[in-house]
């Protein structure tokens, strides 16, 4: 015996409606559901931020090298080096003038006030060759009082190597202002220094690097294993298999194509990938000179008690005039007498609570309403005690 079924009983204007009501909240919940996981992944990737791989990393052998020069500049409103005082700066002239022909008199001292010796320096960016144009700073070696409305002589600029790698001339561009009348003197930001945009012009390239055998190390500007990884792989995922493989905590090497074409294209689509940096250790950053305090996003703290009392110094110095008897022949004398006082401040017990975030912290140690420099000191009593979880670094 056989069944036949019919498909209209299949339909969904048969079904119970108690079975159509279960299937649609099914449905529902299994959206619900759906959507909480997308929003928890969505915080997930939000939170931890990608950053291009350029900005994560320094390709080795692609650097700038520093310049420097030594030369004169003219042209200054009675501004210029006392010669007196700076004798570097007529001898520095007077060699100037011979090898352009002119002989001063021997044992003539110029008093000139419209001179001044200077140092100026420039950076050679990688790959530069011969006629590129460089920004060159010029500051003032003597006791010029302003560079400004002056010019820079020819001036030869020479790397570590005491090669002659750029020259610079030029009008100099000061972006302070002063004026000085009877005694008085209003000065805005440094006139001491000058900047000449496109000053100097390359004479000699530096050997560009050229990959040893294929191969082409990325150095990470921070040494960190876990970014390492996260590098390779990201390189890997996206250049393929095999392309990129570590060689320490801070060096990536990777296998690059043979000709210039195929390596620059190469490199390109290397420093555009996104990776997401590896959390860092924590650090805070204490800097004993302005009392400024920098922690990272990793500091933690453990419940601890504090107390901590401010002991200050007050010294009142007044004069107290003497007057000599009449006609003992004796003088007025201003003797000054100091009061010292010695204050303690309170020193109530603190309870700074356990905190896992940033915010945590800073909420606790703010509680305290201790000044940064007292902070410091707290800070480096928690770091000793075990309470604070993380590293101190003062610079």
């Amino acid at each position: 015996m056989s069944y036949r079924t019919d498909p209209a009983m299949l339909s969904p204007s048969n079904t119970h409606p108690n079975v159509r009501a279960s299937l649609v909240a099914s449905l529902i919940s299994v959206l619900i559901f759906a959507l909480m996981v997308a929003l928890v992944l969505g915080a997930t990737v939000g939170s931890a931020r990608a950053e291009r791989l350029k900005n994560l990393v320094n390709f080795q052998g692609v650097r700038d090298n520093p310049l420097v020069g030594y030369g004169l500049v003219v042209g200054l409103d009675n501004t210029g080096d006392q010669t007196t005082q700076t004798p570097f700066t007529t001898q520095s002239l007077t060699n100037m003038l011979s090898q352009l022909g002119v002989t001063l008199p021997a044992g003539r001292n110029m008093q000139l006030k419209n001179v001044a010796a200077v140092m100026v320096t420039a950076t050679l960016p990688p790959f530069a060759q011969p006629g590129s144009q460089l920004d060159v700073v010029v500051s003032s070696m003597g006791n010029a009082k302003s560079l400004r409305g002056g010019t820079l002589l020819m001036t030869p600029l020479k790397g570590a190597d005491g090669q002659v790698y750029a020259i610079a001339q030029g009008n100099l561009l000061v972006g302070g202002a002063g004026a000085a009348a009877n005694g008085s003197k209003v000065q805005i930001n440094q006139l001491a220094v000058g900047r000449i945009a496109n000053g100097g012009v390359v004479e000699r390239a530096v050997p560009s690097f050229q990959p040893e055998g294929g191969y082409l190390n990325l150095e990470l500007k921070d040494t960190d294993f876990g970014t390492a990884e996260r590098v390779i792989e990201a390189i890997n995922r996206t250049m393929g298999p095999g392309v990129a493989q570590a060689v320490d905590g801070r060096v990536v090497q990777l296998r690059t194509p043979q000709t210039p074409t195929e390596r620059v294209n190469f490199l390109a689509r290397i420093e555009n990938i996104d990776v997401t940096r590896a959390r860092g250790p924590a650090k805070v950053i204490l800097n004993a000179r302005t009392g400024s305090i920098v922690m990272n996003q990793a500091v933690t703290v453990e419940d601890c008690a504090i107390a901590h009392g401010n002991l200050s110094v007050v010294i009142n110095t007044q004069p107290v005039i003497s007057q000599p008897a009449p006609f003992s022949g004796g003088q007025t004398v201003v003797a000054p007498v100091s009061q010292i006082d010695l204050k303690q401040g309170g020193g109530s017990l603190q309870i700074v609570k356990a905190g896992a975030s940033l915010a945590a912290v800073v909420k606790g140690l703010n509680a305290l309403g201790a000044t940064p420099a007292d902070l410091q000191t707290i800070l480096e009593a928690m770091r000793a005690s075990g309470a604070l979880r993380a590293e101190l670094e003062i610079i």
